[in-house]
């Protein structure tokens, strides 16, 4: 099925508001493969989007979910270091003080569940492999799996795991290293052709593929389709705020990695707060701690609250609709 893609183009999946439904039929509608982070989505909001993408088209879709990890445990102290630094930001914006949630994550199982009753016709997993019996009961469904790697040796756990294709993560890529070795950065081309030797598996390529050029790169060293997600942060579908996409059209900012708002290593643009927080709590409570902050940051402009997740090559993203842009990095 990717092969016989019209356009050798996947919307990296984007959990929270900007990957829309709107725009993963948008792109499956343009030749390429739409996609739904599904992550931070409760089950029955993640079968509601996977039922609009379909109402908008009938061709393929990926959806995409965390592998579960268990939730590291944290201390009252340093919760209350992880609050105190957030609390100049909460007062700025006349809100609570910052409080840890009893629930910090949603439930991987039933999320599973819901994909396995949907269908879609890929499935994705982030930060590590599922377990084979989830596996086996997604390939029963003829749902085809995909594993994201960072490493070549990441991506060689993942062909022994079984999962039917590799996402190949460069460093250069916007958003959360998708692997479980956090500090792999390693160039796109580089590392696909290295798993592309390593591997048998189908690859696909992500990390700073901004235009047709960059894709044909990929392709050459091997990837079978490239997965492209700040590419398409300035879409017309796409769901960024209004803050978030006047950081991005301003072009003033540096990347960083940060685990600032997650407390998880990911690339977004440099912010006030990003410099401010240095003892972030371990993903997924420190997550599940700004939720709060980035939302009212959100209603009231404050970019430098916001998870401003882009990749290096931010500042080639065009503003236009999604079917332009996948036309755009067609070869």
């Amino acid at each position: 099925m990717l092969a016989r893609l019209r356009a050798p183009v996947v919307l990296a999946p984007m959990a929270g508001d900007v990957g829309t439904p709107a725009l993963a039929a948008a792109v499956t509608r343009a030749g390429g493969l739409g996609s739904l982070g599904g992550a931070y989505l409760p089950p029955q909001a993640l079968r509601a989007a996977i039922r609009e993408v379909r109402a908008l088209t009938d061709g393929p879709l990926l959806v995409n979910l965390f592998a579960p990890q268990p939730v590291p445990a944290v201390t009252p102290d340093t919760v209350a270091v992880a609050t105190a630094e957030l609390r100049p930001f909460h007062d700025a914006l006349s809100l609570p003080p910052p409080t840890l949630p009893d629930r910090v994550q949603e439930d991987f199982g039933a999320q599973l569940n819901v994909v396995l009753e949907e269908r879609p016709e890929v499935f994705s997993v982030a930060f590590g492999p599922v377990t084979p019996d989830a596996l086996a009961a997604l390939r029963a469904r003829g749902i085809l799996t995909v594993g994201t790697a960072t490493s070549v040796s990441e991506a060689l756990a993942l062909h022994d795991s079984g999962v039917d294709a590799i996402t190949v993560q460069g460093g250069a890529a916007g958003g959360h290293r998708g692997g479980w070795q956090e500090d792999a950065l390693a160039g796109t081309v580089t590392l696909v052709r290295e798993v592309a030797r390593a591997t048998p598996l189908p690859v696909l390529a992500a990390g700073g593929l901004m235009t047709a050029g960059h894709v044909r790169a990929a392709l050459a060293a091997g990837a079978t389709l490239a997965q492209c997600g700040t590419a398409f942060l300035l879409a017309d579908e796409a769901g960024t705020a209004a803050p978030y996409r006047h950081a991005l059209l301003e072009g003033t900012r540096d990347t960083v990695l940060t685990r600032a708002y997650s407390g998880r290593a990911a690339r977004g643009l440099r912010t006030i707060l990003t410099d401010a927080v240095t003892h972030p709590l371990p993903f997924p409570h420190q997550n599940a701690l700004t939720r709060p902050l980035r939302t009212a940051g959100a209603h009231a402009g404050q970019a430098d609250v916001l998870s401003l997740w882009a990749g290096t090559g931010y500042r080639q993203a065009q503003a236009t609709g999604a079917a332009q842009i996948v036309a755009g990095l067609t070869p």
